[in-house]
């Protein structure tokens, strides 16, 4: 028993043979930790990632630098190679005011001399030096660096290199890329806006600009180009090492977009449109000017508009109304009408009806007069603008008939003309009082691009084109250019028919009982066809009452023998109809229509007409002498002594009875506005952005901030209008 436990005293008594078994074990274990090492090591080289890391590319990253090469966003110009849409640089200023922001040698790079920062700020942008010092003095002690909001934004390149000739310490600028719509005002729901765009990877932050409304969204592709990349070998200074080259990968830019809009007739349209708009207040506006040749559209305009250049007057409404929104179009449908009956053979004019009121399904329908004419001829129902008269056309014809033909003239049919958010329109066509009211355009719901490529079959020869904005597409890079063709979409009429169509619709304009007399333009034969179209309530019972609550409408085409031009205006809802309809809509209608013959005949060589010139950027005093010798009255708000914007922009047409007003830098002020009229004081608001309530009609003869008043403390401005 007791051999064993000598045995284990033995091994307590013998430290050397533990040492070697513990050093054995610690060498092992050394060991098996370096050829651990040596295959993490030799993985990490081979491989060159480490916990899912890239380390080639994190030590790249340190000595390359990479900056993108924005690609240039596509030009759209008008029919004659102007710019309407072109990319440009916009800055943002903001100042630093944390005075651990230094450099090299501890070189001070935040802002050392608060007043006079403010005092030369305050001459570039429209804020005084006292509202910039308080902006400079924020009551977070730690607030490292500071903006100026809108003031301080969008700033040209122009008023950006003034400031910098200051030398301002802690002063910088952000750079973001921007597009300039130099026309203001300018078929803008149909062009659009594109807006800048910032991405962000792992490396870098890329502004884009992108199409959000309009041609610039549709067409968005089209005009967005690919970016490029510089790379660049550095030290761990920053510096390009030595005996290394730049890579660089050129950017494309992208494709530019003509269209077939004519600047002269367009910015006209947007001057009468504008003149409309301000003196009868309809809710909704819209024109069309196309050839109906070729489908080209000429000038299209619509009223809620906005100026892209500015963003004043966008708010909530985005919609292109020409294409987004489908209406009843009331008796300007008579003219498809008629066109159907004819066409199909099923057309007695020389047959008689009573006027006034006809009963059908159940529905009583009444002439516009109420009382009618007693009994007519139906060769009376068009000009007379009769709804009984084309009831009974209708109920001629058939309405599996009728139906076709509207089929035929492509209605309940998107047109594809490439203006956004395009609508289908509908027909209520169940019933037969459905089916005979939309002989005369109602329980049919159209939309004015619908109606414009109908009317191209009457106006040529009974074939129908599609309307066409888009001429063509140029690659800069390799010159290639895709042009749009004109299409012709069907024939729903014969030739013979459209001009008998024709003829009725010059019976409209001058026969004594026509109603669309007022469209007489002197010198030229005009086809007309006027309409009044009810509008549903909003909750579905029913139309809407009251002597305002119509779309009334004229469609004319001219010269009427061999028409190369088609017009089209709908105005609803105008608020003060203080004169007929079919007068506030000549005031449209009869000067665009002339302007457009008369350049079609060369004859407006002797018409003058001022035009606003550039004078962003200049001295006060030089702008001032160059709008003096366009006999333009100069109106300056601001006190400083450069032009930062101007209202109209640059090559807008100017009637004589406008003013131009030039915002300078320095602090803004109020200008005396007596005698100005409410359009004037419209342009004031939307050149400052102040709201301004306007009381009153006429002229005005109050305000409640008085001249050379600073527009920066007023919270609200009051202009009252009188009449003379």
């Amino acid at each position: 028993m007791k051999a064993p436990r000598n045995k284990r005293l033995m091994g307590k008594r013998n430290p050397r043979r533990n040492r070697q078994r513990f050093g054995g074990f610690f060498l092992f274990i050394l060991v098996g930790i370096f050829l651990l090492f040596v295959f993490r090591f030799s993985y990490i080289v081979v491989s060159g990632h480490a916990n899912d890391e890239n380390l080639t590319k994190k030590a790249s990253a340190l000595y390359q630098s990479s900056s993108v090469l924005r690609a240039k966003r596509g030009t759209i110009y008008d029919a004659s190679g102007t710019p309407i849409a072109e990319d440009t640089t916009t800055y943002s200023i903001y100042a630093v005011l944390d005075k651990n922001y230094t450099g090299i040698n501890d070189k001070k790079l935040y802002v050392t001399d608060k007043a006079k920062v403010a005092k030369v700020l305050s001459q570039y942008l429209p804020l005084d030096r006292a509202t910039i010092l308080r902006r400079l003095n924020p009551a977070n002690s730690k607030t490292f660096q500071v903006e100026f909001g809108t003031a301080g934004s969008g700033l040209s390149l122009t008023i950006k290199q003034a400031i910098e000739k200051a030398d301002l310490k802690g002063v910088y600028f952000t750079e973001t890329p921007a597009r300039l719509y130099p026309n203001g005002i300018f078929a803008s729901h149909q062009i659009g806006l594109a807006n800048a765009k910032t991405t962000t990877t792992a490396n870098t932050t890329t502004s884009n600009l992108k199409g959000i409304m309009g041609l610039e969204k549709t067409l968005n592709s089209t005009l967005t180009g690919t970016n490029g990349v510089k790379k660049v070998e550095k030290d761990s200074y920053g510096y390009q090492l030595p005996n290394t080259k730049a890579k660089e990968k050129a950017a494309k830019n992208g494709k530019d977009v003509y269209l077939t809009l004519d600047s002269r007739l367009q910015t006209y349209l947007e001057t009468l449109m504008s003149s409309v708009q301000t003196k009868y207040q309809p809710e909704q506006l819209n024109a069309v000017l196309m050839n109906p040749k070729t489908g080209q559209i000429l000038a299209a305009s619509q009223r809620p508009t906005f100026n892209p250049e500015t963003g004043s007057g966008l708010g909530n409404f985005w919609r292109d109304t020409l294409v987004g929104d489908a209406y009843e179009p009331g008796s300007v449908m008579k003219a498809f009408t008629l066109a159907a009956a004819i066409d199909s053979g099923k057309y007695q004019p020389n047959s008689t009806y009573q006027s006034g009121q006809v009963t059908v399904g159940g529905t009583t329908v009444h002439d516009w007069n109420n009382t009618g004419w007693g009994t007519i001829p139906l060769s009376k129902a068009f000009p007379l603008s009769s709804n009984v008269g084309f009831v009974h056309i209708e109920e001629t014809m058939g309405k599996d008939k009728w139906l076709s033909y509207l089929n035929k003239f492509q209605f309940m049919s998107k047109t594809k003309s490439l203006l956004s958010g395009e609508v289908s329109g509908s027909i209520q066509y169940e019933h037969t009082s459905d089916q005979a009211v939309t002989s005369f355009g109602q329980g049919i719901n159209v939309t004015m691009m619908q109606m414009m490529q109908g009317f191209s079959a009457i106006a040529n020869d009974g074939k129908e084109m599609q309307p066409q904005i888009v001429s063509k597409v140029t690659d800069p890079a390799t010159g290639k250019t895709t042009k749009y063709k004109p299409k012709q979409v069907a024939t729903p009429i014969k030739k013979s028919t459209a001009k008998q169509v024709l003829a009725a619709m010059e019976d409209v304009t001058y026969k004594d009982y026509g109603t669309g007399g007022a469209y007489k333009i002197p010198g030229y034969k005009i086809a007309t066809k006027t309409g009044t179209a009810q509008i549903s309530n909003a909750n579905g019972g029913g139309y809407m009452t009251g002597d305002s609550n119509y779309i009334f409408s004229v469609v004319g085409m001219a010269p009427a023998s061999n028409p190369k031009y088609v017009l089209y205006i709908t105005m609803k809802q105008p608020q003060k109809m203080t004169d007929p309809a079919t007068e506030i809509l000549a005031q449209i209608f009869n000067p665009l229509m002339k302007r457009a013959l008369d350049y079609d005949a060369g004859t407006t060589a002797t018409e003058s007409k001022a035009t606003m010139p550039n004078v962003t950027g200049q001295s006060v005093s030089a702008a001032t002498a160059a709008l003096k010798k366009q006999n333009l009255t100069t109106v300056q708000i601001g006190t400083g002594n450069t032009v930062v914007q101007q209202m109209p922009l640059a090559n807008e047409v100017i009637l004589d009875d406008q003013r131009a007003l030039i915002l300078t830098n320095g602090a803004m002020t109020m200008p005396d506005v007596t005698g100005w009229s409410k359009s004037d004081v419209l342009k004031l608001a939307e050149l400052t952005g102040k709201k301004i309530t306007i009381k009153g009609t006429g002229y005005a003869t109050k305000q409640s901030l008085a001249a050379k008043g600073l527009l920066n403390s007023a919270q609200s401005i009051t202009v009252t209008l009188s009449k003379p």
